[in-house]
């Protein structure tokens, strides 16, 4: 069996590491991978945007499937050409990653098809930013509509940091064309929770939840990032038996039949962002791809046993899945995400990283390291390494990840230290 993976971040190291521990025998292509993944994988010098390229590689390694990590591939119709093509593939086509690449589009749709969310005004003009605004009041959230690298979206405590976030992503464009439409949302009370759902555009199989922390410093202090670490399993899930089946009846399932109705079905991995409110879960956004970093944290945790890359499989080839199957947690599982100095604004690149070998109980994905001329590890992005340790229980799994990062090396590093903190602080009352 050979699969091309396409990407070259953390969740890219982690899919491919969940894939060999799935099937040993697997082989790997990756494009165009990182120095993590290069340890399980032959990496090849694609871009995961050039649709062309990937087409072309995946006839030439006569490929089974193929595994697409990021979102960006996806918005530029990865899954549109190779389906096409008669090529398997997992992951939704152009129109229908429009659940991510367009939160207007997902706005609209989720208020059509009754999904609970937030209120929430598109505006096109600061102007109209303004009368958003005022008539929400605050606390708001300011979100880019378009795809931010995670980074769009703005919580604002007063009118004035609300009139503040419009400006500079319309007006200033901030964040480029994906602010040129904004939402000026409602803001919503409660803990976000993070719910991967693999589906056939019908049917739909749930990964255990995960909880992950968007800003930079402890206690959830500092400016939103694409993520600085995540955890699960979540006891908020494990104390509702019902949380997971309502948030399939009546989010999930109601979003894909109006994927369904219009068009444009949705078929590969669906990420829920919810909010736990007290009138239930809603949704705070939609991903068309797994999310990064709680794949870090989710699937080393899953059961050894458990089907993933068969499920994954399946819908590439556009298979039926069997909702009876259960994706069942094995241990804890607690990721800490390593960041470069300047993060999340302006980060730094080119420091050399001094990685201690790992135990069997820590697992270090790389999400944005190189090896510069001399063959040095070095940092390449903003968040640069993810590790994740694992355990019977919660506190020893943060406790293998806390120990592990702090060891790490690089001038500049930024990582949190309290990933977990609101479960750490439940399972000890």
């Amino acid at each position: 069996m050979r699969v091309l993976l396409v990407g070259g971040g953390g969740r890219e190291h982690a899919l491919a590491w969940r894939l060999r521990q799935d099937n040993p025998s697997l082989e790997i292509i990756a494009a165009p991978g990182n120095p993590g993944i290069a340890e399980l994988a032959r990496c090849v010098p694609v871009g995961a945007t050039d649709v062309a390229a990937l087409l072309e590689l995946a006839r030439q390694e006569r490929v089974d499937w193929t595994l697409v990590g990021p979102e960006a591939p996806l918005a530029a119709g990865v899954a549109d050409a190779f389906r096409a093509a008669g090529q398997p593939i997992f992951g939704p086509t152009a129109a229908a990653a429009m659940l991510e690449t367009s939160k207007a589009f997902t706005k609209s749709l989720m208020l059509g098809a009754g999904v609970p969310t937030a209120r929430a005004w598109t505006c096109a003009s600061y102007e109209e930013s303004l009368r958003a605004i005022d008539a929400l009041g605050a606390p708001v959230v300011v979100k880019a509509s378009g795809l931010a690298a995670g980074k769009g979206v703005i919580v604002c405590q007063t009118a004035e940091e609300a009139r503040d976030a419009a400006r500079a992503m319309l007006d200033a464009h901030a964040f480029g064309a994906a602010g040129d439409t904004v939402l000026i949302e409602e803001f919503m009370e409660g803990e976000e929770l993070s719910l991967f759902v693999l589906t056939d555009g019908e049917r739909v199989v749930a990964l255990p939840a995960a909880q992950d922390h968007k800003r930079l410093r402890d206690g959830d202090q500092g400016p939103n990032t694409g993520g600085m670490g995540a955890y699960c399993p979540v006891s908020l899930v494990g104390d509702d038996p019902t949380l997971v089946s309502t948030v399939l009846d009546r989010i999930v399932r109601p979003t894909l039949a109006a994927m369904h109705a219009r068009g444009t079905p949705f078929a590969g991995l669906l990420y829920a962002g919810l909010m736990l409110t007290v009138d239930g879960p809603k949704v705070v956004e939609f991903n068309c791809r797994f999310g990064d970093p709680e794949t870090e944290a989710v699937l080393p945790a899953i059961d050894p046993s458990a089907p993933l890359t068969d499920l994954m499989e399946a819908v590439a080839r556009d298979g039926a899945l069997d909702e009876s199957v259960q994706l069942e947690l094995s241990r804890a599982a607690v990721t800490t995400v390593l960041a470069s100095a300047g993060y999340p604004e302006h980060p730094r690149t080119g420091d050399r990283i001094d990685l201690p070998r790992a135990s069997e109980d820590v697992l270090v994905f790389h999400a944005g390291t190189k090896r510069d001329v001399n063959g040095t590890l070095v940092t390449a992005g903003g968040r640069v390494l993810a590790v994740t340790g694992v355990g019977s229980s919660l506190d020893i799994a943060a406790e293998r990840s806390r120990s592990f990062a702090e060891a790490v090396a690089f001038d500049g590093k930024q990582l949190r230290r309290d990933i977990g903190w609101r479960e750490l602080a439940r399972r000890a009352t």
